[in-house]
C-alpha cells in the first residue's frame, strides 16, 4: 500500500527588520541568486566556475534544490541567499553536493531526513548582522516544515600560506568541535603539506563557520581542497536535537 507523502505547508515569508526571506518562486528570483553568487565566488574569491555563464553561477544542483533570498524590502536589493537540498532532491541529482568533497557514508547511513545548506552568500553591503540573521530564520523554518534531523553543508577556508591557515584552523577545532569518530568523514582531495604555523598564531574564523558553530553544530574532521574556489571545506553537520539552546527558541518560534 503506498502511503501519502508528509505534507508539508507552504513557506511563510518571514519579516527581520527591514528585510523579507522567503523561497524564490520565479526564475528571475533564482537567476538574482545566481548572479549575487557569481559575484562574489568569481568576483571576490577568484573561483574559477566551470557552469559559469552570463554573469551567473549555476551548476547541475540547481533545479533540485530550493533557493532561499533575503531581500531589502526599502531598496529591493537581493541581499544574501542559499540554496537547500533536501534527501529527494538528492537522489534526484545523483548524490549531495557535499558527496562531491568528501565521502558520507557514515552519514548518510543515520536514519532521518537531512537537508543540505550549500552556496550561502550575502552582498557586501549587507554583513552587518540582520540580513543573516533573516536568512537563518528561512532555514530554521524548512528545518521545522520539513521535519529535519541533520542539517548538512561545508563551510570554507581561505587557503593563506598554501594552505597552512586552514590547517591550523582545523587543528584548533580538533579537540572541542569535531563530530564522534563514528561520524566522520574522509575528504576527497587532502590540503597540500605545508609549513605549520605557529601555535600562538592569530587565526580568524570565517564568519559562516562560526554562524555554524554557535548554533551547535560539528566539524566532521579533516579539510577538503577545493582546486576552483581555492579554498580549503570543512564538512558542516548539526543536529537538531543538538541546537544550542540560546538558538532552540528561532527554531521554536518556526514551528
Amino acid at each position: 500500500m503506498n502511503m501519502p507523502e508528509k505534507f508539508v505547508p507552504p513557506f511563510k515569508e518571514q519579516q527581520v527588520g527591514s528585510f523579507s526571506v522567503c523561497l524564490a518562486s520565479t526564475d528571475s528570483e533564482i537567476e538574482a541568486s545566481q548572479e549575487l553568487r557569481h559575484a562574489i565566488f568569481c568576483g571576490e574569491m577568484g573561483a574559477s566556475l566551470h557552469g559559469s555563464r552570463d554573469g551567473r553561477d549555476i551548476d547541475e544542483f540547481d533545479r533540485h534544490c530550493q533557493h532561499l533570498i533575503v531581500t531589502d524590502c526599502e531598496t529591493g536589493q537581493l541581499a544574501g541567499s542559499t540554496r537547500l537540498l533536501f534527501n529527494e532532491g538528492a537522489r534526484a541529482a545523483g548524490m549531495f553536493y557535499s558527496e562531491s568533497e568528501f565521502d558520507l557514508d557514515t552519514v548518510l547511513a543515520l536514519s532521518g531526513r537531512i537537508m543540505e545548506v550549500g552556496r550561502t552568500c550575502i552582498h557586501p553591503d549587507y554583513r552587518t548582522g540582520t540580513a543573516i540573521r533573516a536568512l537563518w530564520n528561512g532555514i530554521a523554518q524548512q528545518v521545522v516544515q520539513h521535519d529535519i534531523d541533520y542539517l548538512i553543508g561545508c563551510a570554507s577556508l581561505p587557503m593563506d600560506g598554501n594552505g597552512g591557515h586552514a590547517q591550523a584552523i582545523v587543528d584548533r577545532l580538533r579537540d572541542k568541535y569535531f563530530t564522534p569518530q563514528e561520524l566522520r568523514v574522509t575528504p576527497r582531495q587532502s590540503l597540500p603539506e605545508t609549513t605549520p604555523l605557529p601555535k600562538n598564531a592569530s587565526l580568524v574564523l570565517p564568519a559562516l563557520l562560526k554562524a555554524y558553530l554557535r548554533l551547535g553544530a560539528k566539524v566532521g574532521g579533516e579539510a577538503c581542497w577545493d582546486p576552483d574556489f581555492n579554498v580549503a571545506d570543512v564538512f558542516i553537520f548539526l543536529h537538531r536535537d543538538r541546537l544550542a539552546p540560546r538558538y532552540s527558541r528561532t527554531f521554536l518560534e518556526c514551528a
